[in-house]
């Protein structure tokens, strides 16, 4: 199943510590939010001028179609935005694990002894319970990554 510990390393960036480990699980985005705001600013600007452009020539019925464009534009960017910096955090510290989610810019933190904490892998879900909670991990990572991950973090929460 595992092709070396080094690939995994590369693929699950665990950063140990003297007493636990970090891991942070991103989206993989191609664009940052700030650099997706200039790519609509510029298609925003030449969709206006273009609309303006047929408005001064006449056809005045373009412009408000421009305008529903750079809406919609407007629209797909802020869904976009929203959860283009979701991310899980997960913290092994002196005994106790820290589990930080952040979906849609709301924040969830959750803390409890590693030790009775439990790992489970079904239908492609990586599942943490604990005495009171549970939680879903991996939900940004590919299905061959997800069944590593949720091996190499049993291994780790057992050490």
């Amino acid at each position: 199943m595992f092709s070396s510990p080094r690939e995994l390393a590369r693929e699950l960036p665990f950063r140990d510590g003297n007493a636990g480990f970090s891991l942070t699980l991103k989206r993989n985005c191609s664009i940052s939010p700030a650099g997706l705001a200039g790519v609509f600013a510029a298609l925003a600007f030449v969709v206006v001028a273009i609309g303006a452009g047929f408005a001064f020539a006449g056809a005045w019925l373009v412009l408000p179609f421009a305008g529903l464009e750079v809406l919609l534009l407007a629209a797909a960017y802020v869904l976009y935005a929203r959860r283009a910096a979701d991310y899980e955090r997960i913290v092994l510290d002196s005994g106790r694990l820290t589990v930080e989610l952040a979906e849609a810019q709301k924040t969830w933190r959750c803390e409890m002894e590693a030790r009775r904490a439990r790992v489970c892998f079904e239908e492609q879900r990586v599942v943490l319970r604990g005495a009171r909670e549970q939680l879903e991990l991996g939900r940004h990572l590919d299905a061959d990554t997800r069944a590593r991950f949720a091996a190499e973090l049993q291994k780790r929460l057992r050490n």
